[in-house]
This record gives C-alpha cells, sequence and structure tokens, in this order.
C-alpha cells in the first residue's frame, strides 16, 4: 500500500463546472478582477462572519497587504518564530521590523504571556498564527490584551479554512486575517489567497494595493504604491470550486484524525498533539510529537522506503529566527519551545479521499517503525 503525504482532489463533477466556467469567462474575456472573483469573496465573507473580503493572488500578499495599511512601516510586529517563512517576510516587505515570540507546545501557536514579555514600545501589533488549524484558547485573552495596548491584532488563518473557537470562526478574532489558497491547503484555488475583515477603510484600501494602487478600474491614476496582487478569475472560479466542498473536506479530515487518535492511544514514543476543547480544527496537519531522541529523519526515511509511507512536511521543521535570512545576532536556545516542538514533531498523512484503511495502515507501519529503535546518534 502507497501512501502520499497529501492528495489533491477535484471530483469529476467539480472539473466539469470549473471547465464549463473557464469557458465562459474565456468567452467573455473577463480574465481578472469580474463576477467570478466578486462571488468567491461574497461566498468566504459570509461562511467566516466578516463584513468583507478581499481576494489576492496568494496567500503571502494578504498578509503584506493589511500590514501596509496598518502601517508598520519602521515600526516592530510581534510574529510566532514557528510559522512559515512568508509571515514576517510579509512584515518586511511592509517596511516592519520582526520581533520574534517563542510558540506554545500546547498548540504550536503563541501564549498571552509571551506576547506580553515580547512587546516593546515600538511594537504596532501582533500576527497569531492558527498551525495546523487549531485555534488556540488563548485568542480571546490575546485579543483583549491587544485591544487595551492598542496594538492591532492580526490572524494568520493559512490553515486554518472552517477552524474555530467555542463557535467564533477563525479570522474574526483580529482586525483583519487571510486565508491561504495553495495546492497543499484544506481548499485551493491552485494559488491564491483572501483577506478578510470587519473594517470597511482596510477593504477599500486593499482593493487599491491589490491592483498596483491604481484609483479606478479604468483609470491609469495610482494613488498607492501597489503591485500586481489581483486574482485571476480562473483561479476564483477553482476556488469556488473547492470552497463548495469546504465543509465536506473538513468532515472527511475529522474522521481520518478520529481514526489516528483511535490507533494512536497508548502507543509508545509518539504523542498526538491534543485538540483544545471548545476547537473545531479542519485537520489541515495531524501533529504528533515523537519522544525526545528519536531521529526523526531516519522515522520518514524508513516509513518512505520500506513501508511506501511519505509524511508530510512539518509546521515547521526550523523555525524562522534560525533561517539564514532572519539571522539578526539569534542562536539556537534563544526560543526553546519552538525549538524543541519543531525538531520532534511529525504530520501524519491526511487527505480528502483517505481510507480508514490506509490510515490504519500508516499507524501500524509507524508502530513498527518506532518499535525497532530509531534515535539519536
Amino acid at each position: 500500500m502507497k501512501i502520499p503525504p497529501v492528495r489533491i482532489y477535484f471530483p469529476e463533477d467539480d472539473r466539469k463546472e470549473i471547465l464549463s466556467r473557464m469557458n465562459d469567462t474565456l468567452t467573455t474575456g473577463q480574465l481578472t478582477l469580474g463576477k467570478y472573483g466578486r462571488e468567491f469573496e461574497e461566498r468566504v465573507a459570509a461562511y467566516v462572519g466578516t463584513k468583507y473580503a478581499v481576494a489576492v493572488n496568494s496567500g503571502t500578499s494578504s498578509i503584506e497587504i493589511p500590514l501596509r495599511i496598518f502601517g508598520v512601516e519602521g515600526k516592530e510586529v510581534l510574529v510566532p518564530t514557528n510559522t512559515f517563512f512568508a509571515t514576517p517576510a510579509a512584515v518586511l516587505h511592509a517596511g516592519g521590523r520582526v520581533r520574534f515570540v517563542d510558540a506554545d507546545p500546547d498548540t504550536f501557536s503563541v501564549s498571552a504571556k509571551e506576547i506580553e514579555r515580547r512587546v516593546t514600545n515600538n511594537t504596532v501589533g501582533v500576527i497569531v498564527v492558527h498551525i495546523g488549524g487549531i485555534v488556540t484558547p488563548q485568542m480571546p485573552e490575546i485579543q483583549a490584551w491587544c485591544k487595551e495596548w492598542g496594538l492591532f491584532l492580526f490572524e494568520d488563518a493559512a490553515h486554518a479554512h472552517g477552524s474555530s473557537l467555542n463557535g467564533q470562526m477563525a479570522g474574526t478574532f483580529g482586525d483583519a486575517a487571510s486565508f491561504s489558497f495553495y495546492p497543499t491547503k484544506v481548499m485551493t484555488s491552485a494559488e491564491g489567497g483572501m483577506i478578510v475583515t470587519n473594517d470597511e477603510h482596510l477593504t477599500n484600501e486593499a482593493k487599491l494595493y491589490r491592483d498596483q494602487g491604481k484609483l479606478s478600474f479604468t483609470q491609469n491614476l495610482h494613488g498607492k504604491l501597489g503591485y500586481n496582487w489581483r486574482m485571476s478569475e480562473p483561479h476564483a472560479i477553482i476556488g469556488l470550486s473547492q470552497f463548495g466542498r469546504l465543509e465536506e473536506f473538513i468532515a472527511a479530515r475529522q474522521r481520518i484524525a478520529a481514526v489516528y487518535d483511535e490507533r494512536l492511544a497508548g502507543v509508545p514514543r509518539i504523542h498526538p498533539l491534543p485538540v483544545p476543547d471548545g476547537c473545531r480544527c479542519n485537520y489541515y496537519k495531524y501533529i504528533a510529537l515523537l519522544d525526545d531522541g528519536i531521529d526523526r529523519a531516519a522515522v520518514k526515511k524508513t516509513l518512505r522506503e520500506q513501508y511506501e509511507v511519505g509524511l508530510s512536511g512539518e509546521v515547521y521543521e526550523l523555525p524562522c529566527h534560525l533561517q539564514p535570512i532572519f539571522n539578526q545576532g539569534y542562536k539556537e536556545g534563544d526560543f526553546p519551545e519552538a525549538e524543541d516542538i519543531c525538531r520532534r514533531h511529525v504530520c501524519l498523512p491526511m487527505y480528502v479521499t483517505m481510507t480508514d484503511e490506509e490510515a490504519h495502515y500508516v499507524v501500524s507501519s509507524l508502530k513498527e517503525v518506532l518499535g525497532k529503535g530509531t534515535r539519536n546518534g
């Protein structure tokens, strides 16, 4: 049995509908900023529960654009070190300075206590990342703390389509939030991102920034130093199709996660990351921690070569403060929690079409590999 880390899924009926809509947009010649993009925005906003949504060309630009509007240039933004490169990079591209924050091992996110410890007089905002689709129970506390101190709160919800905390959707805790529709995400538009917010001014500004800063679609008058951050109509068409399946996709992932939870209970040397009470997780990733000293690379290699089980990429293998491009005097040991969880965790295969039998095989293979004693050194 061969188990890939991920598998992107487009049902046959959906492919036909996508091609039909593609034919429509090719016939009309409306290839960008058209009706499908607007429909995608409206449906995402209604689903998340915000007043507005702005479709853009990538998850990365859906972070950078709001940061520009927040005015981070020359200022400091608190960013989790346990995140993808794009999160701190967006701060730098917007002219801001990154101040990294250590991880909360209970959720792989950040804690209110750590944010408070890292804030300075030059801090203007906080970014929280919902790792693996888990919304930290500390979001209300972080939200209240940011409001008290006059800091913007931004949610990087690239992993969190449909996730929630106590019934409140990811993307509605902050002043704005971003979603990514990269191919490996719970749903995809091939490439693309979405900004969601209740702020009308931010929405209007974001629409200017995404279209080269033009004051009007029909005039070459530029009021902002924008960029080509538009989402094309073909991408919006794909996104709409996948969005229509989002709840179905989440249910399928939750079913496989339940199989993993049951089968891994009591298995030595590996410990699934518990989903906090009140959190509805979409299981973008199924995260588990290996005991200290286990050689993760050897585990992955053995699973791949001897059992044909591919583990998906970590979240994340190397914290950002140790990435060469962000090396500003940081050293190993500066953010111990993030370094520990980045070093020890694995993400089990997870995709919509995965069967219970495949999930059982993943766990049985893991048990055999871990039983052989793959330790560092």
